[in-house]
């Protein structure tokens, strides 16, 4: 029910009452909106390293980038918002950005994959640059001005009482407040690649990309990822955008393998590392 591509096999031997009682009873929990209080971005502000770990489990590869200074990430956007999305390596090349990983939701209306149009919010260096119309509850997951990760569930006027200065719009949150969301099956939303952000309680910034969709690595589950984050000491951690989508750039490179055979998929929002 995942793929988009491929429902139509499940329909053939469930009911679409059936296939939801399935999927309602493994997704992962609504645990309610993160608390900034609770994490000391501070700590690791004068620490301006990175460092890139190998990912490698059965099924699957892939990389966990941390950032020990927070204040060094941001939300990046195409020039072309609305019409045209761009690739990692473009943003990189346009902010001068050290490390580059896809973002939020868009959507493809005519099917031509431009990736231009986003969905829910995008905010950029505390400017508003799109919102749903006819929204009045938006899905964050963004920094805002202490350099904290938040995850939630806020008004247009939340949003610009807390200071979230770089925002997008994706989910299920993961991991909230040190608690994990996926405890009974695998957050039903099957194997693919897999992209999140997450943020550990002294501040640093977890980025995970998982490749999926090919030989030597088919992909990830939801729980997966929420484990992994979790042994790397995340507190809070949210889903980004994945399936061909998912990409990160590093120091010049494009480290993992997009699964489409196309090449990178054009998107309008990436979080970056300046």
């Amino acid at each position: 029910m995942t793929s988009m591509s491929h429902q139509y096999l499940a329909k053939w031997f469930f009911s679409d009452a059936k296939i939801q009682k399935i999927l309602d009873s493994d997704q992962a929990q609504d645990l309610g909106n993160s608390d900034s209080t609770l994490i000391n971005a501070r700590s690791t502000n004068k620490n301006n390293s990175t460092e890139l770990i190998n990912i490698s489990q059965n099924g699957f590869s892939g990389y966990l980038l941390k950032i020990n200074n927070p204040g060094r990430v941001r939300v990046a956007v195409t020039h072309y918002l609305g019409k045209i999305g761009e690739r990692a390596e473009d943003i990189a090349y346009e902010t001068g950005a050290a490390a580059v990983i896809n973002g939020g939701a868009f959507s493809d209306p005519q099917g031509n994959g431009s990736g231009g149009h986003p969905q829910g919010i995008l905010i950029s260096r505390g400017r508003l640059l799109y919102k749903d119309p006819g929204v009045s509850t938006y899905d964050i997951i963004g920094l805002n001005q202490r350099n904290v990760l938040v995850l939630g569930h806020y008004t247009l006027a939340n949003v610009k009482r807390m200071g979230i200065r770089d925002a997008v719009t994706f989910g299920p949150f993961l991991v909230v407040n040190g608690k994990p969301a996926i405890t009974h099956g695998d957050g039903a939303w099957g194997i693919a690649p897999r992209t999140a952000i997450g943020q550990t309680k002294d501040g640093t910034i977890l980025m995970l990309v998982i490749d999926g969709r090919q030989v030597g690595s088919l992909g990830a589950t939801l729980k997966d990822v929420q484990n992994i984050m979790l042994k790397y000491g995340a507190y809070n951690v949210a889903n980004l955008d994945g399936g061909a989508s998912t990409v990160l750039y590093y120091h010049g490179y494009i480290v993992n393998h997009p699964s489409s055979p196309y090449g990178e998929r054009h998107a309008p929002s990436f979080f970056i590392v300046k």
